[in-house]
């Protein structure tokens, strides 16, 4: 009892406010719509829609997120089946599903928007990308179709971030009453965990590590004891997107008094490059390649499948990832080690203190990605209809959890993960690839979406427990500045691409020049837009509160 009270008061630290739900039918193929379910709207001219429209078809995108671990077509699987027919039957919709890379999903996205052949219903993480679309006209305004997503708006409720605002308002040009664009909800807000092989800290007599230095002398004992190990030891790995992928690490070295103001200010494209600290936090990086506990070949790597692989393997000691990311999907990289190592065991782990002592670490604000319907779109209101078809319970509910006996079980009244292999495999955490509004599962209340996300996993809670409470130790969301911005829209993909090689280039930097390369990096940076979007965030920096 005492082990399930502190697991439901964990969880319920992680969720943010949003929307009731209701159950899904279930059955044995891609099960049949329901034709009972409530799919009532109104048209944008205000007439009630009990005789559906007539039949539109749109094109929606899709993340693919290659093969690896038995996923599927995302254009063409269990999942986009039943979308298909039950969003025909609901709202006479056809759907036709375009896939978009998850690792090239900018050099993408910019090249569909120029050719006037981008899905009806597209999405992005990248909010500099929605400025640089809205700012060249390429995005329809929704304000006329605010009506057709009243589902939508009681899913994503109040903005926690902008008190008395909804979320569903959250992109609004503040010049012109505008919007381009709807967030996604996330319905936890944990954000990057670290994570380190505790079955080769206990071989090594170990602890798991509480500083920065016990963490990097265990990745330094998993290189000197390859032996011990049994293993070709790649102690850390990480990805060119250097700042994410140790950004834990990196985001320790940031001063602490930096004010909210400055460092919402000198944040570029979501990168905190120019922040006092954060050099010193490479040059750390730098420290550890230099003494090879970095796998060599990190900036090779253009996603994550080859980073999954060698963890699998059993070849990694620590690395650093969203917050679940050991134990999340099904099979989960703790699943696929153990595949080839019976007693690997992957745990979460806080180390990196700042100094003020603090465990300071990113977490997410409510905005999740951005759902977009492009300009050339020639049926907006189909597409803004999907859209809210899909904020609707019965839908994002069956997306989320599937069919009883196949891909969850009921135990205590509340779905639990069945851990899936064929055609059944959700290429996304809850399928958030298709539910696209929402991050997370909500079941309509917090205590009750805490027993879910528990039986959620394949592993043991205690895992689960233990990272969210490293995730959520000391962390911070960023600051939300009610204003509109334009200038980093033409340079983001120019400055991300630079960003990653600045900062690979300076984490494997030769003995004695990393200060030249980094300078040097950070110059071109400035000149190559940074500057001018920080003297447009300056500018118009309002105080939220």
């Amino acid at each position: 009892m005492k082990k399930a009270l502190i697991l439901l008061l964990a969880f319920a630290m992680l969720l943010t406010v949003a929307a009731c739900g209701s159950k899904t039918e279930s059955g044995n193929a891609a099960p049949a719509p329901s034709s009972g379910s409530d799919t009532s709207t109104q048209t944008s001219s205000g007439e009630p829609a009990d005789k559906k429209p007539e039949r539109t078809k749109i094109r929606v995108e899709v993340f693919d997120r290659g093969t690896d671990g038995g996923k599927t077509d995302p254009t063409n699987n269990y999942w986009t089946d039943w979308i298909k027919a039950k969003v025909l039957e609901d709202e006479n919709i056809e759907v036709e599903f375009v896939a978009v890379s998850r690792w090239e999903e900018t050099d993408m996205l910019n090249n569909l928007m120029a050719s006037g052949t981008a899905p009806d219903v597209c999405y992005t993480y990248s909010g500099d990308l929605i400025s640089l679309y809205r700012d060249q006209g390429g995005l329809t305004n929704l304000v006329p179709y605010m009506d057709l997503m009243k589902d939508l708006d009681v899913l994503l409720g109040e903005d926690t971030s902008l008190p008395g605002r909804r979320l569903i308002e959250r992109n609004r040009v503040l010049e012109t009453g505008e919007i381009h664009s709807i967030p996604a909800r996330r319905m936890n807000v944990a954000g990057a965990n670290t994570f380190i092989r505790k079955d080769w800290l206990d071989k090594l007599g170990l602890p798991i590590p509480n500083t920065r230095q016990e963490w990097t002398d265990a990745l330094r004992a998993f290189k000197n004891n390859a032996d011990k190990l049994g293993v070709d030891v790649i102690p850390f790995t990480m990805t060119p997107d250097v700042r994410w992928r140790a950004g834990n690490l990196i985001d320790s070295f940031i001063d602490p008094n930096l004010s909210d103001k400055d460092r919402w200010i000198n944040t570029v494209i979501d990168r905190n490059y120019l922040l006092p600290g954060v050099k010193e936090g490479y040059r750390y990086l730098n420290m550890m390649y230099l003494e090879g506990l970095i796998d060599p070949e990190f900036y090779l790597y253009k996603d994550d499948v080859k980073n999954e692989e060698l963890i699998k393997a059993g070849r990694i000691g620590s690395f650093i990832h969203n917050w679940d990311q050991a134990f999340r999907n099904s099979p989960s990289l703790l699943d696929g080690l153990r595949e080839n190592v019976p007693d690997g065991e992957y745990v979460a782990c806080d180390p990196f203190e700042n100094a003020a002592g603090k465990k300071y670490k990113m977490k997410y604000n409510a905005a999740g990605l951005y759902v977009f319907v492009p300009a050339t779109s020639k049926v907006p209101e189909a597409a803004v209809r999907y859209i809210n078809w899909l904020a609707k319970p019965e839908v994002y509910r069956f997306l989320q959890f599937g069919e009883e006996g196949k891909n969850h079980q009921i135990v205590n009244g509340l779905p639990a993960t069945i851990p899936a292999t064929g055609p059944t495999i959700q290429n996304s955490l809850n399928n958030i690839d298709y539910t696209l509004n929402m991050n997370g599962i909500w079941l309509g209340d917090e205590e009750t979406t805490a027993k879910a996300i528990a039986n959620g996993y394949t592993c043991d809670p205690k895992y689960i427990i233990e990272a969210m409470r490293c995730a959520m130790n000391d962390a911070e969301a960023g600051l939300v500045v009610p204003v509109t911005l334009s200038a980093a829209g033409p340079y983001t993909e120019d400055l991300r691409v630079k960003g990653e090689e600045g900062t690979c280039n300076a984490v494997r930097a030769p003995e004695g020049q990393f200060d030249a390369i980094w300078d040097a990096f950070i110059a071109d940076w400035r000149a190559s837009g940074a500057d001018e979007i920080i003297a447009e965030r300056a500018a118009k920096y309002v105080d939220p509160y």
